[in-house]
Protein backbone atom coordinates (compact mmCIF):
# COMPACT_ATOMS: atom_id res chain seq x y z
CA UNK A 1 0.00 0.00 0.00
CA UNK A 2 1.39 3.31 -1.02
CA UNK A 3 0.70 6.72 1.14
CA UNK A 4 0.45 10.45 0.19
CA UNK A 5 2.28 10.67 3.79
CA UNK A 6 4.03 8.63 6.58
CA UNK A 7 4.97 10.46 9.48
CA UNK A 8 7.74 9.10 11.98
CA UNK A 9 6.85 9.05 15.33
CA UNK A 10 3.36 9.83 17.26
CA UNK A 11 4.47 12.68 20.00
CA UNK A 12 2.38 15.69 19.32
CA UNK A 13 4.09 17.16 16.45
CA UNK A 14 3.92 14.20 14.24
CA UNK A 15 -0.01 12.55 15.70
CA UNK A 16 -1.27 16.68 14.87
CA UNK A 17 0.92 16.27 11.94
CA UNK A 18 -1.02 13.36 10.18
CA UNK A 19 -4.57 14.65 11.66
CA UNK A 20 -4.36 17.63 10.25
CA UNK A 21 -2.98 15.90 6.75
CA UNK A 22 -5.57 13.39 6.97
CA UNK A 23 -8.28 16.05 7.11
CA UNK A 24 -6.96 17.64 4.13
CA UNK A 25 -7.57 14.43 2.31
CA UNK A 26 -3.93 12.96 1.83
CA UNK A 27 -3.50 9.36 2.25
CA UNK A 28 -1.77 9.19 6.13
CA UNK A 29 0.02 6.39 8.07
CA UNK A 30 1.96 6.84 11.40
CA UNK A 31 4.89 4.81 12.69
CA UNK A 32 5.08 4.61 16.12
CA UNK A 33 8.23 2.48 18.40
CA UNK A 34 6.25 2.95 21.38
CA UNK A 35 3.16 0.78 22.50
CA UNK A 36 1.53 3.93 23.29
CA UNK A 37 0.83 6.85 21.16
CA UNK A 38 2.08 10.63 22.17
CA UNK A 39 5.52 10.76 22.32
CA UNK A 40 7.94 11.71 25.28
CA UNK A 41 5.33 14.55 26.40
CA UNK A 42 1.86 12.39 26.83
CA UNK A 43 4.57 9.21 28.50
CA UNK A 44 6.83 10.66 29.98
CA UNK A 45 7.16 14.30 29.72
CA UNK A 46 4.83 17.03 30.40
CA UNK A 47 1.50 15.08 31.15
CA UNK A 48 2.60 13.20 33.43
CA UNK A 49 4.82 15.98 35.48
CA UNK A 50 2.18 18.12 35.45
CA UNK A 51 -0.14 15.68 37.34
CA UNK A 52 2.57 15.14 39.76
CA UNK A 53 2.65 19.12 39.80
CA UNK A 54 -0.96 19.14 40.70
CA UNK A 55 -1.35 16.77 42.87
CA UNK A 56 2.03 18.07 45.05
CA UNK A 57 0.44 21.12 44.99
CA UNK A 58 -3.08 20.29 46.31
CA UNK A 59 -0.96 18.31 49.39
CA UNK A 60 0.99 20.97 50.07
CA UNK A 61 -1.89 23.23 50.02
CA UNK A 62 -3.44 21.14 51.87
CA UNK A 63 -0.62 20.97 55.03
CA UNK A 64 0.45 24.39 54.73
CA UNK A 65 -2.12 27.06 53.71
CA UNK A 66 -5.78 25.93 54.45
CA UNK A 67 -5.54 26.26 57.76
CA UNK A 68 -5.55 30.00 56.90
CA UNK A 69 -8.72 29.91 55.15
CA UNK A 70 -10.46 28.45 57.87
CA UNK A 71 -10.88 24.70 56.62
CA UNK A 72 -9.55 22.77 59.86
CA UNK A 73 -8.30 19.19 58.86
CA UNK A 74 -5.64 16.54 60.36
CA UNK A 75 -1.95 16.94 58.87
CA UNK A 76 -2.88 15.54 55.37
CA UNK A 77 -0.89 11.72 55.29
CA UNK A 78 0.98 11.56 52.12
CA UNK A 79 0.03 8.15 49.94
CA UNK A 80 2.67 8.37 46.85
CA UNK A 81 1.78 4.88 45.66
CA UNK A 82 -1.80 6.47 45.10
CA UNK A 83 -0.57 9.70 43.52
CA UNK A 84 1.67 7.54 41.23
CA UNK A 85 -1.77 5.89 40.37
CA UNK A 86 -3.42 9.30 39.63
CA UNK A 87 -0.53 10.38 37.22
CA UNK A 88 -0.98 7.29 35.35
CA UNK A 89 -4.60 7.57 35.36
CA UNK A 90 -3.95 10.65 33.34
CA UNK A 91 -1.48 9.45 31.19
CA UNK A 92 -3.77 6.42 29.87
CA UNK A 93 -6.46 8.74 29.02
CA UNK A 94 -4.51 11.20 27.20
CA UNK A 95 -2.23 8.29 25.17
CA UNK A 96 -6.13 6.79 24.52
CA UNK A 97 -7.16 9.61 23.43
CA UNK A 98 -4.76 10.11 20.44
CA UNK A 99 -5.11 6.57 19.54
CA UNK A 100 -8.70 7.34 19.27
CA UNK A 101 -8.14 10.08 16.87
CA UNK A 102 -5.64 8.42 14.59
CA UNK A 103 -8.59 5.87 14.35
CA UNK A 104 -11.23 8.22 13.85
CA UNK A 105 -9.50 10.32 10.85
CA UNK A 106 -8.51 6.26 9.46
CA UNK A 107 -4.66 6.76 9.78
CA UNK A 108 -3.20 3.60 9.51
CA UNK A 109 -0.73 3.02 12.62
CA UNK A 110 2.44 0.74 11.61
CA UNK A 111 3.89 -0.57 15.49
CA UNK A 112 7.75 -0.45 15.28
CA UNK A 113 11.46 0.99 14.79
CA UNK A 114 11.43 3.13 11.57
CA UNK A 115 14.16 3.60 9.22
CA UNK A 116 14.41 5.66 6.01
CA UNK A 117 15.47 2.80 3.42
CA UNK A 118 15.00 5.61 0.77
CA UNK A 119 13.21 8.77 -0.17
CA UNK A 120 9.42 7.44 -0.04
CA UNK A 121 10.30 4.12 1.20
CA UNK A 122 10.59 3.83 5.26
CA UNK A 123 11.48 0.73 6.44
CA UNK A 124 9.58 -0.59 9.53
CA UNK A 125 10.83 -3.56 11.87
CA UNK A 126 8.84 -5.32 14.56
CA UNK A 127 9.21 -5.87 18.35
CA UNK A 128 9.46 -9.61 17.12
CA UNK A 129 12.03 -8.52 14.26
CA UNK A 130 9.41 -8.66 11.15
CA UNK A 131 10.45 -6.24 8.20
CA UNK A 132 7.88 -4.03 6.37
CA UNK A 133 8.48 -1.35 3.90
CA UNK A 134 5.89 1.04 3.43
CA UNK A 135 5.76 3.36 0.19
CA UNK A 136 4.88 6.85 0.41
CA UNK A 137 5.48 10.26 -1.46
CA UNK A 138 6.52 12.20 1.48
CA UNK A 139 8.23 11.54 4.94
CA UNK A 140 7.94 14.17 7.80
CA UNK A 141 10.43 12.93 10.50
CA UNK A 142 8.91 13.78 14.13
CA UNK A 143 11.23 11.61 16.80
CA UNK A 144 11.32 13.86 18.86
CA UNK A 145 13.94 14.59 21.45
CA UNK A 146 15.77 12.72 24.70
CA UNK A 147 17.50 13.38 27.81
CA UNK A 148 20.89 15.34 27.24
CA UNK A 149 23.10 13.54 29.64
CA UNK A 150 26.80 14.35 31.41
CA UNK A 151 29.94 13.07 30.54
CA UNK A 152 31.06 10.24 32.96
CA UNK A 153 27.84 10.36 35.21
CA UNK A 154 25.89 7.26 34.66
CA UNK A 155 22.06 7.71 34.42
CA UNK A 156 20.23 4.35 35.96
CA UNK A 157 16.98 5.77 37.05
CA UNK A 158 17.45 4.77 40.58
CA UNK A 159 20.00 6.80 42.16
CA UNK A 160 21.07 8.91 39.36
CA UNK A 161 18.04 9.70 37.44
CA UNK A 162 16.77 11.56 34.60
CA UNK A 163 13.40 13.41 34.48
CA UNK A 164 11.75 10.01 32.80
CA UNK A 165 13.08 8.56 36.48
CA UNK A 166 11.97 11.32 38.37
CA UNK A 167 8.92 10.87 37.95
CA UNK A 168 8.22 7.15 39.04
CA UNK A 169 10.29 7.73 42.03
CA UNK A 170 8.57 5.38 44.80
CA UNK A 171 9.45 7.10 47.89
CA UNK A 172 10.44 10.96 48.66
CA UNK A 173 13.98 11.19 48.66
CA UNK A 174 15.26 13.27 51.47
CA UNK A 175 17.90 14.60 49.93
CA UNK A 176 17.61 15.45 46.25
CA UNK A 177 20.21 17.70 43.68
CA UNK A 178 18.87 18.54 40.89
CA UNK A 179 21.54 19.32 37.90
CA UNK A 180 20.20 22.20 35.95
CA UNK A 181 18.34 25.06 36.93
CA UNK A 182 15.91 24.67 33.66
CA UNK A 183 12.15 24.58 32.97
CA UNK A 184 12.46 20.66 33.71
CA UNK A 185 14.64 20.20 36.65
CA UNK A 186 12.52 23.54 38.59
CA UNK A 187 9.56 21.84 37.77
CA UNK A 188 10.23 18.18 39.09
CA UNK A 189 12.45 19.90 42.02
CA UNK A 190 8.91 21.80 43.13
CA UNK A 191 7.30 18.00 43.02
CA UNK A 192 9.58 16.74 45.51
CA UNK A 193 10.14 19.37 47.52
CA UNK A 194 6.54 19.68 48.37
CA UNK A 195 6.54 16.46 49.34
CA UNK A 196 8.97 16.32 51.87
CA UNK A 197 12.66 16.22 49.77
CA UNK A 198 15.50 19.07 50.81
CA UNK A 199 15.96 20.11 47.25
CA UNK A 200 19.96 21.53 46.23
CA UNK A 201 19.92 22.34 42.87
CA UNK A 202 23.17 22.85 41.03
CA UNK A 203 23.20 25.39 37.45
CA UNK A 204 26.96 25.75 35.86
CA UNK A 205 25.34 29.43 34.49
CA UNK A 206 24.91 32.20 37.11
CA UNK A 207 21.54 32.26 36.84
CA UNK A 208 18.23 30.31 36.94
CA UNK A 209 15.68 29.68 33.85
CA UNK A 210 18.61 30.28 30.73
CA UNK A 211 17.02 32.27 27.52
CA UNK A 212 14.08 34.20 29.89
CA UNK A 213 13.84 37.71 31.07
CA UNK A 214 16.80 38.02 33.76
CA UNK A 215 14.43 40.58 35.98
CA UNK A 216 12.14 37.41 36.05
CA UNK A 217 14.84 34.70 36.52
CA UNK A 218 15.95 36.50 39.51
CA UNK A 219 12.67 37.03 40.73
CA UNK A 220 11.60 34.00 40.40
CA UNK A 221 14.89 32.66 41.93
CA UNK A 222 14.26 34.92 44.99
CA UNK A 223 10.01 33.10 45.04
CA UNK A 224 11.89 29.56 45.04
CA UNK A 225 14.14 30.22 47.52
CA UNK A 226 11.49 31.10 50.15
CA UNK A 227 9.95 28.04 49.45
CA UNK A 228 12.99 26.23 50.50
CA UNK A 229 15.02 25.65 47.49
CA UNK A 230 18.74 26.11 48.01
CA UNK A 231 21.19 26.82 44.77
CA UNK A 232 24.23 26.42 43.60
CA UNK A 233 24.82 28.52 40.39
CA UNK A 234 28.31 29.50 38.34
CA UNK A 235 29.05 25.55 39.61
CA UNK A 236 30.40 22.84 37.28
CA UNK A 237 29.55 18.92 38.61
CA UNK A 238 32.73 16.67 38.00
CA UNK A 239 31.85 13.40 39.38
CA UNK A 240 28.64 11.52 40.97
CA UNK A 241 29.86 8.48 42.99
CA UNK A 242 27.06 6.31 44.04
CA UNK A 243 27.63 4.72 47.38
CA UNK A 244 25.52 2.55 49.75
CA UNK A 245 24.08 5.77 51.46
CA UNK A 246 23.10 7.36 47.90
CA UNK A 247 25.59 10.31 45.64
CA UNK A 248 28.03 12.16 46.30
CA UNK A 249 28.07 14.68 43.96
CA UNK A 250 31.25 16.54 43.23
CA UNK A 251 31.08 20.34 41.67
CA UNK A 252 33.51 23.17 41.48
CA UNK A 253 33.07 27.07 40.17
CA UNK A 254 32.52 27.14 36.60
CA UNK A 255 35.43 29.85 36.02
CA UNK A 256 37.99 27.52 38.27
CA UNK A 257 38.55 27.15 42.23
CA UNK A 258 38.31 24.68 44.91
CA UNK A 259 35.93 21.45 44.57
CA UNK A 260 33.14 21.07 46.88
CA UNK A 261 30.82 17.86 47.61
CA UNK A 262 27.35 17.80 48.29
CA UNK A 263 25.49 14.33 49.43
CA UNK A 264 22.47 13.06 48.24
CA UNK A 265 19.91 10.46 47.85
CA UNK A 266 18.77 10.99 44.10
CA UNK A 267 20.28 13.64 41.66
CA UNK A 268 18.12 14.40 38.72
CA UNK A 269 20.33 14.82 35.66
CA UNK A 270 18.13 17.68 33.90
CA UNK A 271 20.76 19.54 31.63
CA UNK A 272 18.16 19.76 28.58
CA UNK A 273 17.34 17.60 25.65
CA UNK A 274 18.85 16.37 22.38
CA UNK A 275 17.47 15.62 18.91
CA UNK A 276 16.58 12.10 19.05
CA UNK A 277 17.52 10.99 15.42
CA UNK A 278 19.45 7.32 15.92
CA UNK A 279 18.46 4.55 13.53
CA UNK A 280 16.54 6.67 11.34
CA UNK A 281 19.16 6.22 8.44
CA UNK A 282 19.89 9.84 7.45
CA UNK A 283 23.93 9.77 7.42
CA UNK A 284 23.42 6.94 4.51
CA UNK A 285 20.42 9.46 2.61
CA UNK A 286 22.79 12.63 3.15
CA UNK A 287 20.53 14.50 5.19
CA UNK A 288 22.75 17.19 6.72
CA UNK A 289 22.51 18.38 10.17
CA UNK A 290 23.58 21.05 12.13
CA UNK A 291 26.55 20.85 14.63
CA UNK A 292 23.85 20.14 17.55
CA UNK A 293 22.32 16.94 15.85
CA UNK A 294 19.49 19.09 14.50
CA UNK A 295 17.89 18.32 11.16
CA UNK A 296 18.73 21.28 8.57
CA UNK A 297 15.12 22.18 7.14
CA UNK A 298 14.44 25.33 5.00
CA UNK A 299 10.93 27.58 5.52
CA UNK A 300 8.62 24.53 4.47
CA UNK A 301 10.46 22.31 6.71
CA UNK A 302 11.91 20.10 3.78
CA UNK A 303 14.77 18.64 4.23
CA UNK A 304 17.91 19.02 1.68
CA UNK A 305 16.59 15.09 0.50
CA UNK A 306 12.86 15.32 -1.83
CA UNK A 307 10.35 14.45 -0.35
CA UNK A 308 12.06 14.35 3.18
CA UNK A 309 10.73 16.48 5.85
CA UNK A 310 10.89 17.43 9.92
CA UNK A 311 9.38 19.24 12.48
CA UNK A 312 9.48 19.32 16.48
CA UNK A 313 12.23 18.67 18.61
CA UNK A 314 14.60 17.25 16.12
CA UNK A 315 15.08 20.63 14.31
CA UNK A 316 16.16 24.65 14.98
CA UNK A 317 13.81 25.99 17.30
CA UNK A 318 12.13 25.96 21.34
CA UNK A 319 11.63 22.20 21.98
CA UNK A 320 7.89 22.45 23.28
CA UNK A 321 4.95 20.44 22.54
CA UNK A 322 2.91 23.78 21.35
CA UNK A 323 6.06 24.67 18.90
CA UNK A 324 5.78 20.70 17.42
CA UNK A 325 2.06 21.14 16.82
CA UNK A 326 2.40 23.96 15.07
CA UNK A 327 4.84 23.13 12.62
CA UNK A 328 3.22 19.52 12.50
CA UNK A 329 -0.26 21.28 11.36
CA UNK A 330 2.32 23.58 8.77
CA UNK A 331 4.26 21.10 6.89
CA UNK A 332 0.55 19.18 6.20
CA UNK A 333 -0.78 21.99 4.78
CA UNK A 334 2.20 22.75 2.85
CA UNK A 335 2.12 18.87 1.34
CA UNK A 336 -2.02 19.23 0.77
CA UNK A 337 -0.68 22.85 -1.56
CA UNK A 338 -2.00 25.47 1.14
CA UNK A 339 0.08 28.14 2.63
CA UNK A 340 1.55 26.15 5.71
CA UNK A 341 3.04 29.04 8.07
CA UNK A 342 4.74 29.19 11.98
CA UNK A 343 5.15 33.08 13.49
CA UNK A 344 8.65 31.93 16.13
CA UNK A 345 8.24 35.14 16.98
CA UNK A 346 5.11 34.24 19.21
CA UNK A 347 5.58 31.00 21.07
CA UNK A 348 4.75 31.17 24.59
CA UNK A 349 6.90 29.00 27.07
CA UNK A 350 5.79 28.27 30.42
CA UNK A 351 7.37 26.87 33.80
CA UNK A 352 4.33 25.09 35.42
CA UNK A 353 5.64 25.32 39.32
CA UNK A 354 3.79 27.66 41.97
CA UNK A 355 3.85 30.72 41.01
CA UNK A 356 3.83 29.44 37.47
CA UNK A 357 5.80 31.65 34.87
CA UNK A 358 5.06 32.48 31.59
CA UNK A 359 6.74 33.81 28.24
CA UNK A 360 6.39 35.27 24.84
CA UNK A 361 8.14 37.26 22.44
CA UNK A 362 11.48 38.95 23.38
CA UNK A 363 13.24 39.84 26.63
CA UNK A 364 14.76 42.81 27.78
CA UNK A 365 18.43 41.54 27.10
CA UNK A 366 17.13 40.70 23.52
CA UNK A 367 15.62 43.93 23.12
CA UNK A 368 19.11 45.67 24.23
CA UNK A 369 21.91 43.48 22.49
CA UNK A 370 19.49 44.37 19.18
CA UNK A 371 19.57 48.17 19.73
CA UNK A 372 15.29 48.24 19.87
CA UNK A 373 14.51 50.97 22.37
CA UNK A 374 11.37 49.90 23.95
CA UNK A 375 8.90 50.60 27.27
CA UNK A 376 8.96 49.08 30.35
CA UNK A 377 4.73 48.72 31.82
CA UNK A 378 5.38 46.45 34.95
CA UNK A 379 2.64 45.79 37.63
CA UNK A 380 2.74 43.51 40.59
CA UNK A 381 0.28 40.72 41.76
CA UNK A 382 0.42 42.48 45.11
CA UNK A 383 -1.56 45.36 43.81
CA UNK A 384 -4.30 42.92 42.17
CA UNK A 385 -7.62 42.56 44.19
CA UNK A 386 -8.04 38.89 43.51
CA UNK A 387 -4.14 37.88 44.04
CA UNK A 388 -4.83 39.70 47.57
CA UNK A 389 -7.68 38.06 48.70
CA UNK A 390 -6.15 34.52 47.26
CA UNK A 391 -3.32 35.11 49.42
CA UNK A 392 -1.28 34.39 45.68
CA UNK A 393 0.73 37.80 45.77
CA UNK A 394 3.94 36.46 44.41
CA UNK A 395 5.07 38.15 40.67
CA UNK A 396 4.03 40.50 38.56
CA UNK A 397 3.11 41.26 34.64
CA UNK A 398 5.84 42.60 32.35
CA UNK A 399 5.45 44.21 28.83
CA UNK A 400 7.82 45.30 26.59
CA UNK A 401 6.48 47.66 23.75
CA UNK A 402 8.12 49.59 21.17
CA UNK A 403 9.42 53.23 21.73
CA UNK A 404 8.21 54.35 18.61
CA UNK A 405 4.68 52.42 17.72
CA UNK A 406 3.75 50.72 20.98
CA UNK A 407 3.94 47.51 19.33
CA UNK A 408 3.96 44.81 22.01
CA UNK A 409 6.91 42.71 21.66
CA UNK A 410 7.49 40.88 25.05
CA UNK A 411 5.24 39.88 27.68
CA UNK A 412 6.72 38.13 30.50
CA UNK A 413 4.87 37.10 34.01
CA UNK A 414 5.25 35.36 37.03
CA UNK A 415 2.13 34.82 39.28
CA UNK A 416 -0.61 31.61 39.77
CA UNK A 417 -1.92 30.62 36.64
CA UNK A 418 0.05 32.63 34.40
CA UNK A 419 0.50 30.30 32.10
CA UNK A 420 -3.34 30.90 30.93
CA UNK A 421 -2.76 34.64 31.33
CA UNK A 422 -0.09 34.60 28.52
CA UNK A 423 -2.38 33.64 25.66
CA UNK A 424 -3.89 37.29 26.20
CA UNK A 425 -0.55 38.59 24.79
CA UNK A 426 -0.21 35.64 22.44
CA UNK A 427 -3.08 37.08 20.84
CA UNK A 428 -2.78 40.42 20.96
CA UNK A 429 1.17 39.99 19.54
CA UNK A 430 -0.02 37.65 17.00
CA UNK A 431 -2.61 40.50 15.64
CA UNK A 432 0.00 43.34 15.74
CA UNK A 433 -1.57 44.72 18.73
CA UNK A 434 0.03 47.31 20.80
CA UNK A 435 0.46 47.34 24.86
CA UNK A 436 -2.68 50.61 24.25
CA UNK A 437 -4.84 48.24 22.63
CA UNK A 438 -4.46 45.57 25.47
CA UNK A 439 -4.79 48.55 28.10
CA UNK A 440 -7.86 49.76 26.46
CA UNK A 441 -9.68 46.66 26.34
CA UNK A 442 -12.34 45.86 29.28
CA UNK A 443 -11.16 43.42 31.30
CA UNK A 444 -13.77 41.75 34.08
CA UNK A 445 -13.23 42.38 37.75
CA UNK A 446 -11.62 40.69 39.81
CA UNK A 447 -9.82 39.08 38.34
CA UNK A 448 -5.72 38.45 37.83
CA UNK A 449 -5.89 39.00 34.31
CA UNK A 450 -6.43 42.73 35.39
CA UNK A 451 -3.14 42.33 36.52
CA UNK A 452 -2.03 42.26 32.53
CA UNK A 453 -4.45 45.25 31.75
CA UNK A 454 -2.33 47.56 34.21
CA UNK A 455 1.05 46.81 33.40
CA UNK A 456 -0.12 47.68 29.67
CA UNK A 457 -1.54 50.51 31.21
CA UNK A 458 2.14 50.58 33.02
CA UNK A 459 3.39 51.34 29.54
CA UNK A 460 2.38 54.67 29.39
CA UNK A 461 3.13 55.23 32.98
CA UNK A 462 -0.72 55.16 33.70
CA UNK A 463 -1.49 52.16 35.60
CA UNK A 464 -4.57 53.03 37.99
CA UNK A 465 -3.95 50.94 41.01
CA UNK A 466 -0.26 51.10 41.53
Amino acid sequence: MSYDLVVIGTGPGGYVCAIRAAQLGLKTAVVEKRKTHGGTCLNVGCIPSKALLHASHMFEDARDHFAKLGIGINPPKLDLKQMQSFKQEGVDGNTKGVEFLLKKNKIDVFQGTARIAAAGQVEVTGEDGSNQLVQTKNIVIATGSDVARLPGIEIDEKTIVSSTGALELQSVPKRLVVIGAGVIGLELGSVWRRLGSEVTVVEYLDRILPGMDGDVAKNFQRILSKQGFQFKLGAKVTKAEKGAKGVTLTFEPAAGGNPEKIEADVVLVAIGRVPYTQGLGLDELGVQKDNRGRILTDAHFSTNVTGIYAIGDVIAGPMLAHKAEDEGVAVAEILAGKAGHVNYDVIPSVVYTFPEVASVGKTEEELKAAGIAYNVGKFPFTANGRAKVNHTTDGFVKVLADATTDKVLGVHIIGAEAGNLIHEAVIAMEFGGSSEDIARSCHAHPTLAEAVKEAALAVEKRAIHM
